[in-house]
C-alpha cells in the first residue's frame, strides 16, 4: 500500500520527461500526465479505500467537479495569461531585468525541486494566516466543509482564495522569469500530489511523512477539532510544519470526522460562492466549540 504513491507520481513524471523529450508541447505533456496520475489514484481509491464510509454521494461529485473546472482549471489558466501580460509590460516599463535570480542552466528537475521547496515555504504561511484571521477563514472555510474526503475534493476552494494562493505559488516564478518546462513539471507534482493528500486511497508512507504532505498527515488537517485541524499546513511538503513545529500525526489513532463544527454548512457550489460573505456561517452553533 505504501509503494502506490512513489509510484504513481513517479509514473506521472517519467511521463511528463518522456513526452516533453519526444517534443511535445510541455502542456498537453503535463496534462496528460496528471490525468494519468489522476485516473491511477481513482482506481487506487476504489480498490483499497481507507474508510468505506467516505465514499462521495452523486451531490458530492457534482459540486466538486464544479469546483475542479472553475476554480482549477478554468481560473488559473486566466490568472496565468493577465498576470504575464501585465508583469511584462510593467517590467519592460521599468527597465528590470530579473532573468539572473533564478537558474536557468541547472536540470529542470532541480528548478522544479528548488521551485517546490519555496513554493511550498510562501503557501505554508498564507495557509497559516488563512487559519488565523477570520476575514480569511471564512473563505478558507469552503475547502473544510467537506465531511468526507477523496480525490476530487482537492479542487474545493473558494475563487477568491484560488487567486490569492496565485499570488504565492505561481506569480513569483513568473516574476523570476521560471521556464515553461520546469513550472509544467512542478505542476505535475503539484496536481497529482494533491489528488493522493485528498484521496481516501488506504496508504502507509513510512518515512515519505517525514518529507511529503501525504493523505495520512493530511487527514488531521481536515478534522473537525480545530486543535488537530490546525496543523500540516504543507501544501506539497512537511518539511516547514516540522521545522515551525505544526506537523501532528498522533501514533495508533485515526481521525475523527472530518468538516466543520457548523454541520449546517450548505455543500453546493453556488452556495458556496456567497458563504464567505455570511458572517459567522462558518463558526460553530451558539451552544458548540467556537473556533
Amino acid at each position: 500500500m505504501g509503494g502506490s504513491y512513489p509510484a504513481v507520481l513517479g509514473l506521472a513524471l517519467a511521463l511528463f520527461a518522456v513526452t516533453t523529450a519526444a517534443g511535445i508541447h510541455v502542456a498537453p505533456a503535463s496534462y496528460a500526465a496528471v490525468l494519468t496520475g489522476a485516473g491511477l489514484v481513482a482506481l487506487h481509491e476504489s480498490k483499497l479505500p481507507y474508510r468505506s464510509d467516505w465514499r462521495p454521494s452523486p451531490q458530492d461529485v457534482r459540486a466538486d467537479v464544479s469546483f475542479m473546472l472553475a476554480v482549477q482549471v478554468a481560473l488559473p489558466l486566466l490568472l496565468s495569461f493577465l498576470a504575464v501580460i501585465a508583469i511584462a509590460d510593467v517590467l519592460e516599463d521599468a527597465g528590470v531585468a530579473v532573468d539572473g535570480l533564478w537558474p536557468h542552466g541547472q536540470p529542470i528537475a532541480a528548478q522544479a525541486v528548488l521551485m517546490l521547496v519555496l513554493a511550498d515555504l510562501l503557501r505554508y504561511w498564507l495557509h497559516r494566516a488563512f487559519h488565523r484571521y477570520d476575514s480569511m477563514w471564512r473563505f478558507h472555510a469552503v475547502h473544510h466543509s467537506p465531511h468526507r474526503l477523496y480525490w476530487v475534493n482537492v479542487g474545493r476552494f473558494h475563487p477568491i482564495e484560488k487567486a490569492i494562493q496565485f499570488g504565492t505559488d505561481a506569480l513569483p516564478f513568473v516574476l523570476l522569469g521560471v521556464g515553461g518546462e520546469a513550472l509544467a513539471a512542478y505542476f505535475v507534482f503539484y496536481a497529482v500530489n494533491g489528488f493522493y493528500q485528498h484521496s481516501n486511497c488506504d496508504v502507509r508512507l513510512g518515512p515519505l511523512n517525514h518529507l511529503v504532505s501525504g493523505p495520512e498527515l493530511h487527514r488531521w488537517h481536515h478534522s473537525m477539532l480545530p486543535a488537530e485541524s490546525d496543523s500540516n499546513f504543507g501544501n506539497n511538503l512537511i518539511v516547514w510544519d516540522t521545522l515551525f513545529g505544526t506537523r501532528y500525526f498522533p501514533a495508533r489513532r485515526q481521525v475523527g470526522p472530518l468538516g466543520l463544527l457548523n454541520r449546517d454548512y450548505p455543500p453546493g457550489f453556488l452556495a458556496q460562492m456567497r458563504t464567505p460573505f455570511a458572517a459567522g456561517l462558518d463558526k460553530a452553533h451558539a451552544d458548540e466549540e467556537t473556533r
